[in-house]
């Protein structure tokens, strides 16, 4: 029927919002100091809140996790993560940065070399801007710093402005020199046509 123009399923109308937001990536090298992993996990922090101030969400709760490679036996593999919930649902980076270092505090162990790290923010639900008993002026101060870096972000380039704790050098970052360009991306790596 569908190949005769006649529609069978109607189109839908209202786009789900999304209900988890996950950020997680594998390492470029093992990391092994807490420093370089705090670094990590705040980027994923970052990037996390981003998207759902994005979307006008918030969060209930954050997970962390951590682990090692599991086919390196030589040192021994380890794999953990931390849950925790937030009193009232934020997109506010700086609390979610926070929260998510006390856990990675409780989670991290000292002799692993580890290969993977990530941040889930779930619970999510639609920002309606509405203050509740605990609300004050502090957090109308803050919601305008975060657009304020998310605007600055979005026209100068992501981590154009980030918080310290994400860290300047990044030698845990992912290595990317293998893979490929992305040409509908990027306007710079579109390919141009010359005439001869």
């Amino acid at each position: 029927m569908e190949l005769r123009g006649i529609p069978c399923i109607n189109f839908e109308k209202t786009t789900t919002k999304r209900k988890s937001c996950v950020v997680s990536r594998s390492f470029g090298k093992r990391v092994e100091k807490f420093q370089e992993l705090k670094e990590a996990i705040a980027n994923y922090c970052l990037n996390a809140s981003e998207k759902i101030r994005s979307e006008s969400l918030v969060t209930k709760s954050i997970t962390i996790f951590i682990r090692t490679s599991p086919f390196q036996s030589k040192f021994g593999y380890y794999a953990n993560s931390k849950t925790i919930d937030f009193p009232i649902a934020t997109n506010n980076s700086i609390e979610i940065l926070k929260t998510a270092v006390s856990a990675l505090e409780n989670i991290f162990k000292n002799g692993y070399r580890y290969q993977k790290a990530g941040v889930l923010l779930t619970g999510l639900s639609n920002d309606d801007g509405k203050k509740n008993l605990f609300s004050s002026e502090k957090d109308e101060k803050i919601n305008s710093l975060m657009k304020s870096i998310d605007n600055t972000n979005y026209r100068y380039g992501r981590s154009a402005i980030s918080l310290a704790s994400a860290g300047v050098q990044k030698r845990w970052n992912m290595k990317r020199e293998y893979s490929s360009r992305i040409d509908t991306a990027d306007f710079y790596c579109l390919p141009t046509i010359k005439a001869i």
